[in-house]
């Protein structure tokens, strides 16, 4: 009997496990597209390159010393950046859900400075930190620190009040309260926004690229406008798709190991 339940419940799991992998499906077709489009001359390959043209000039650029020099560039500065803005967004974020003045403090400043696109705020910093490495740090920490604020406050809000009056009963501290029901009440918000942040870092990633760099994805792609390499500029497309892809992936398993009630 117990072996008969076991083949019973491991049945779905099996069949799941033999699932044709869905999100494969439409890369794969408008890849396909592309290229007999491209091979049949219905578009102009001057402009959109096939896609066996874009993966041989992939290879051949990861062949040089240059094409790891600008993603390990690249990766240095979201990472930095993205760490600078984080942290600080986090504990902004639970401050304000915990404690009505941090609110009242926070509140009107983030409604306030968060629609200015932060791409526009690149002039400044150039003016301020000059066209070094730490303009590009600033600007991504910038829009990581809001959206972090934003979903960190936005998960406090959502945890149920029974979890804090349970902790004032018991007389637990402000920091044991901040530890032990905030921070674990609030890691789904909190996860969601290191999903978005994840995108929206590399687009200003590429963008102070593109004018104040001399290595980096983004600069590669200006440069190889410049001279008019498209197929190497379709590179440059994949790698920052790429590694959009790696970045939303790495937040998924760390959502999974601090998450273990979700993982159903």
């Amino acid at each position: 009997m117990a072996d008969t339940l076991r083949t019973i419940e491991a049945a779905p799991r099996e069949g799941e496990a033999r699932r044709f992998p869905l999100w494969l499906i439409s890369p794969v077709v408008l890849l396909g597209l592309w290229e007999i489009a491209a091979r049949a001359g219905w578009i102009e390959t001057q402009f959109f390159p096939a896609p066996s043209t874009i993966v041989m000039t992939g290879f051949e650029r990861a062949q040089t010393a240059e094409f790891w020099t600008d993603i390990a560039a690249s990766m240095k500065r979201i990472g930095i950046g993205y760490v600078m803005g984080a942290v600080p967004g986090i504990l902004v974020g639970l401050g304000m859900g915990l404690f009505r003045p941090v609110r009242e403090i926070f509140n009107p400043l983030i409604a306030a400075l968060f629609p200015i696109p932060k791409i526009a705020l690149l002039p400044l910093l150039l003016l301020i930190f000059g066209i070094g490495e730490t303009s590009k740090y600033v600007v991504i920490a910038i829009n990581v620190f809001f959206l972090m604020a934003i979903n960190s406050f936005a998960g406090v809000v959502t945890i149920p009040q029974i979890y804090f009056d349970v902790a004032k009963n018991l007389r637990a501290s402000k920091l044991r309260t901040y530890l032990t029901v905030a921070l674990p009440g609030a890691l789904p918000g909190i996860f969601t926004g290191l999903q978005i942040c994840a995108g929206t870092a590399l687009i200003l990633l590429v963008a102070a690229e593109f004018s104040s760099a001399d290595q980096g994805v983004g600069y590669r792609i200006w440069w190889a406008w410049s001279v008019f390499w498209v197929d190497t500029m379709y590179v440059g497309f994949f790698v920052i798709a790429v590694l959009g892809i790696a970045f939303s992936k790495l937040v998924d398993v760390a959502e999974y190991i601090a998450l273990p009630w979700r993982r159903r």
